[in-house]
């Protein structure tokens, strides 16, 4: 089984992840811009069992998310980057930040969301299905992932 590497910008934390990503979602919210300094966040969601701290402690930080459940923040305590994340909304699973990699071959996001809060000038890919805001939960059935075009 293969194993991917995320770490932080100084090498002091790493978190190993077995296996491929269950989800990888593009996230335009303005928490996620504020977390990134960017105008969007991308996470690849693995199953919680997959992943492991290989080197380092995290500091956290909880806060609300926009889905209103509860999101907790692993990061660096040395250079401040954000590592990992636990979604309350998604317990079995623990969200990684993409860029942490650094693995451009690293699959591409499979969906776009809180694409209310998208800046005007980003383009998506016309074939990615986006939501305005979370996306419904994966086990209910006929869901139409294409909503509309933001």
């Amino acid at each position: 089984m293969n194993q991917r590497v995320a770490s932080c910008a100084c090498g002091r934390l790493q978190l190993g992840c077995q296996g491929a990503p269950s989800r990888v979602s593009m996230c335009h919210c303005v928490d996620c811009q504020r977390r990134t300094g960017s105008v969007f966040g991308i996470a690849a969601f693995f199953d919680r069992r997959a992943v492991s701290v290989v080197e380092g402690v995290s500091k956290t930080y909880t806060r609300d998310s926009a889905s209103g459940k509860r999101v907790t923040f692993h990061f660096c305590p040395e250079c401040g980057s954000t590592i990992f994340w636990e979604p309350e909304r998604v317990p079995h699973l623990i969200g990684v930040a993409v860029g942490a990699f650094a693995d451009p071959s690293f699959p591409r996001p499979q969906q776009s969301v809180w694409t209310d809060n998208k800046h005007a000038w980003l383009c998506l890919p016309e074939d990615m299905p986006v939501f305005a805001a979370t996306p419904p939960a994966r086990e209910q059935a006929n869901v139409n992932p294409g909503a509309q075009r933001a």
